[in-house]
């Protein structure tokens, strides 16, 4: 495949479906990325989910492999994950990691058909702040109009840097010594980005023609408050949504950065969501069924 070199796994016995690799985009320089699952033998024919995914670190922090759980559990609810190593703040701040994640969706959406068959629909994903680059990611996608999202997986993402949610004050997460407060300050170089679509989806003015959006937090996520506004702007534009606030205690979202995260409490359900959400793609009746299930509020899974 054109522009993909491949370097061997660091523990390929123990987990022989996670490949890391260098892809060249279009911006002429070479990313690290780590690719998860694949399709089985015996449906080789057949295309599966395709997810771009977008690692937590709070914009200044995170790796592939800190940032192991989310993929995981999308590998194993049946779709091939693409995680990406995206360039991190204070040392490239707002616009490289948005626009290196927009680059790697052009790179997969090209290579979609190599990757998960022919016709394999595309995702992208990310939790804290790789769910605000995801979202950012998906706006820039419609805008460019250079390739067709299926859908959008956010988990507890960081959508607001005015960080005055009663989710985050009852977490004790103020302004000073916060380490969301602290990520955004050092993302955003000038005061003005905080108003752009692309820095700010949860502010961001236009929320038309945007995909079907998978939303998940939790009761004792300190962003909970930010993700379902954004969910209720997403409602409220037309857009199919589907919310969803797990039980606590979870952790979230620093508990994604732990590296047996996606053997936790929380795992399975989380996966079970991913599942349902893929499978509204497979045939017009589950896309119909799942158009349903968009249009309801916010629930609670126990």
């Amino acid at each position: 495949m054109h522009g993909l070199h491949t370097s061997p796994s660091s523990t390929p016995a123990a987990r022989p479906q996670e490949v890391d690799k260098q892809i060249t985009i279009s911006l002429n320089r070479p990313l690290g990325v780590r690719f998860y699952g694949g399709r089985s033998a015996l449906a080789a024919s057949a295309p599966v989910p395709l997810v771009l995914h977008f690692h937590a670190g709070a914009f200044v922090g995170g790796s592939l492999d800190s940032g192991s759980c989310i993929p995981r559990l999308l590998a194993q609810a049946g779709a091939v994950v693409m995680s990406i190593d995206y360039p991190l703040a204070p040392a490239q701040p707002f616009p490289q990691a948005v626009e290196t994640g927009y680059a790697a969706l052009v790179w997969a959406w090209k290579a979609r058909h190599k990757l998960a068959g022919k016709g394999a629909p595309i995702f992208v994903a990310g939790e804290e702040a790789g769910g605000n680059l995801a979202a950012a990611v998906t706006l820039m996608a419609r805008d460019q109009q250079q390739t067709a999202l299926a859908g959008q997986i956010l988990l507890s993402p960081m959508l607001d840097p005015c960080m005055a949610t009663a989710s985050l004050r009852c977490a004790d997460a103020g302004p000073v010594g916060c380490l969301w407060a602290d990520g955004w300050h050092q993302y955003l170089s000038r005061l003005e980005q905080a108003s752009h679509p692309y820095a700010a989806p949860g502010h961001a003015l236009r929320l038309s023609a945007l995909p079907p959006t998978l939303l998940l937090t939790a009761q004792d996520d300190p962003l909970r408050d930010e993700s379902l506004a954004y969910a209720e702007r997403l409602r409220n534009a037309g857009r199919l949504v589907h919310a969803t606030v797990l039980p606590g205690p979870t952790g979230w979202p620093s508990s994604y950065l732990q590296p047996a995260s996606h053997e936790a409490a929380w795992a399975p359900a989380v996966r079970q969501q991913f599942s349902a959400f893929f499978d509204g793609f497979s045939d017009r009746a589950a896309a119909e069924f799942t158009a349903k299930l968009f249009s309801s509020p916010p629930v609670s899974v126990s």
